[in-house]
Order: structure tokens, then C-alpha cells, then sequence
């Protein structure tokens, strides 16, 4: 049966890797990660060290030159076993789509080399304490120094946040009239003035280090800018978006199979003594599992019609990278419940891993752009109105 994806023959091979990496070593890991709200440092260096830092970094630094497909068939596989690693492994992406996408960061092709050699993982430092899941509109500015700037800001919710090599970090330009005239920059996490404030304590995703990080007066130098001043938004919003939105639609992807799986599995082996009968004999869980089941495979559709999108560009792409996002972000939360319920007490008292499924889940909810906000803008494209 060939991959809703449109993955060819080197993709695939791409991806097996990535189910048995996901099935060896980040299942082993995935429980204690998310009891103990650890950094899964085994799964994360498992995919350093297979070369799926550098799967979408360019052939001539040293990449894979992998396409969003491959992509979203990776990190839907990784999301199945442990969703915080996979929601590492998509800001890494994200990330590096954006460093990839410079024509002025001076160490770009350094950067990209150490991330296609497994040394250097990078994430995303967009939302700011005052503008909330609005990451397209940062309140922080840059400000002129001795021939670069520094700025001051409270970023959050940056994953990774005490692990990557570096931030792809947005502000907005000296003088800028609107927080749109912004501009993205590469910061080392090492580098004085960078400091995470606080540790992680989420309701789910909890393994993915995603804290606060404080910014008093780093140097940013002309070398260190991703975009030029004031291009911020196109980098945001024509790079990072869309790489952030299927990869994002394909982590929920993975977590709607997970719970569909378990399911599947809970309803075959589970059995009543008294009569002999297995819970699958109950019509009305049976329908619970199919409705799991269609739902899953409806935005595993819609993600890989917007993969096509993304490979042949149209006027249509972008709303169909935001109709992706919304669509999976749904799905995984009304699978992710119904598996619950569909499993009863053995879900909810964490027998079957369900109930961390159930709460990965609800992460991509509140996660910018928040459901709201995808329903916003795509109500807005649908009717002629501008997003912004």
C-alpha cells in the first residue's frame, strides 16, 4: 500500500529507519520521560547519530536533501513512540528550514554541516511573554550597539530550551512601526546574556525541556541575522510556518496511530471470565475504534494532499498548510479521547500508555497558531480577508 506521504523508494528507506529507531530505543524511554519530565537525551542522540539531524539540510552541507514528506512520515513514526522527542525533532526541523533559508547568516553553511553531522541541535525562540501564542508579533526589539545590536525579551515555550546548540529568535527592527517589521537571528544558548529561567512542568509533552529563556542584551552581530531587518515575517511565515505545520499535523498524525493501536490491542486481549467474551465483542466499542480509525486516516489524507501543495506551489498552498494543522490538531484530540473511553479503567489508571497519548495530545492545542487562531485565519482566507 504506498504512503499517503508520497514517499519514493530512498524516502522509505529513510522512514523504516526511523520506525525501528522509534520502536528500540524511544519506546524504551518514552514512560520515564514524561514520569519524570526528562530530556529524552538517548532518543535524541539515536537520531544524531543516524544522520535525521541533517534529513532536510542540503546535499553539498553534508544533508539528506529530504522533502516535507519524508519529513512528516518521519516524525509521525517518532511521534507513535514518544511525542516529546518528536516534538524536538520538529523545532530542530523547523529550525534549520530557516537557517537553510538565509542569505545572510554568516555561518550558515558551518551551522548546517554540524547539524548534518549529528553536533548541533537548534529549535525555534519565537513567542514572547507579551505577545502569547501571537509569535508572528514580537514585542522585543533590537537595538543598535557597536555596530550590532542586543535586545531584551522573555521567550517562551522554547523546546529544548536547555539542550539545543542554538535559538532561531525573531524581534523586531530598530524603529519598527508594527511587530511584522521583525527580524530572525541565530543565538548560541552558551553565549552571555542567554538564560533559561525555569524547568518544564507540563501536562503533556513532558519530556520536550520546553522553558523560559530570558534575553538581556546578547550581542547580535550583522553575521548572526537568518533574515534581513525587518524580513522577519516572511521567514516566520513562508519558511518556519509551513515546515512547523506538517510537521506538527504529522506528530498528532502519530499520536492518533498510537492510540489506535493500543486500542486495537486493548479490545482484542482484554476478556470477560464470566462469559468468555473479549471486550471487542462490544458493538459499541467496536464503533469507538472505527470512528478512531477514519479520523486518523482523514487528516493522514489531507496532510499528504498538502505535501503536494508544498512540492508544486499554488495560490491554495498556504490554506491548506493551516487546514492540515487544524484538521490533525482535532483529530488527535477527539481520537486520543475516545480511546479513553474506549478503554475505560485500564487507560485511566496508565496501564496501557493511553492516558500520556491523551495528554501529548492536548499540547498541539494550545500550541501557536492555537486552534483558534488556525480556525481564525482560515475562516479569513475562505472569505477574502487578509490573516494579518
Amino acid at each position: 500500500m504506498s504512503h499517503p506521504y508520497r514517499l519514493d523508494a530512498a524516502s522509505t528507506v529513510l522512514v523504516n529507519l526511523a520506525t525501528e529507531l522509534g520502536r528500540d530505543v524511544l519506546a524504551l524511554h518514552a514512560a520515564d520521560n514524561d514520569a519524570r519530565a526528562r530530556f529524552p537525551r538517548e532518543s535524541v542522540a539515536a537520531l544524531a547519530a543516524q544522520g535525521f539531524f541533517g534529513l532536510t539540510v542540503p546535499a553539498e552541507q553534508g544533508g539528506s536533501a529530504q522533502g516535507p514528506g519524508t519529513f512528516a512520515a518521519v516524525a509521525e513514526e517518532l511521534a507513535m513512540h514518544c511525542g516529546s522527542t518528536a516534538m524536538i525533532y520538529v523545532m530542530h526541523v523547523a529550525a534549520t528550514q530557516a537557517i537553510s533559508s538565509s542569505t545572510t547568516l554568516g555561518s550558515r553553511d558551518t551551522v548546517l554541516r554540524e547539524i548534518a553531522a549529528g553536533g548541533h541541535l537548534t529549535t525555534l525562540a519565537f513567542s514572547e511573554r507579551g505577545s502569547r501564542s501571537q509569535f508572528w508579533a514580537p514585542v522585543s526589539v533590537l537595538a543598535e550597539r557597536n555596530g550590532g545590536w542586543v535586545t531584551r525579551a522573555e521567550k517562551s515555550w522554547v523546546t529544548s530550551a536547555n539542550h539545543a546548540q542554538s535559538y532561531v529568535a525573531s524581534a523586531q527592527r530598530p524603529g519598527a512601526a508594527s511587530p511584522l517589521e521583525s527580524t530572525v537571528y541565530l543565538l548560541r544558548r552558551t553565549q552571555p546574556g542567554v538564560r533559561v529561567t525555569a524547568r518544564f512542568e507540563g501536562l503533556g509533552l513532558r519530556g520536550n525541556d520546553s522553558a523560559p529563556v530570558t534575553l538581556e542584551e546578547p550581542e547580535i552581530g550583522g553575521g548572526d541575522l537568518i533574515s534581513p531587518q525587518g524580513e522577519g515575517a516572511n521567514t516566520m511565515l513562508q519558511v518556519v510556518l509551513p515546515w512547523f505545520s506538517i510537521g506538527t499535523a504529522a506528530m498528532a498524525n502519530g499520536l492518533c496511530r498510537a492510540a489506535v493501536a493500543a486500542t486495537a490491542a486493548h479490545l482484542s486481549g482484554a476478556t470477560f471470565t464470566h462469559t468468555g467474551t473479549q471486550l471487542r465483542d462490544l458493538p459499541t466499542l467496536r464503533a469507538r475504534l472505527a470512528e478512531m480509525s477514519v479520523r486518523t486516516e482523514q487528516a493522514r489524507a489531507l496532510l499528504g494532499y498538502t505535501i503536494g501543495e508544498m512540492v508544486q506551489p499554488s495560490e491554495t498552498t498556504p490554506l491548506y498548510v493551516l487546514q492540515t494543522r487544524l484538521a490533525s490538531l482535532q483529530a488527535a484530540s477527539d481520537v486520543t479521547d475516545l480511546a479513553m473511553k474506549a478503554c475505560g479503567g485500564a487507560a485511566f489508571s496508565k496501564q496501557l500508555g493511553v492516558e500520556r497519548i491523551f495528554r501529548d495530545a492536548r499540547a498541539g492545542w494550545v500550541m501557536a497558531p492555537t486552534v483558534d487562531h488556525l480556525q481564525d485565519f482560515v475562516g479569513k482566507a475562505l472569505t477574502g480577508l487578509p490573516l494579518f
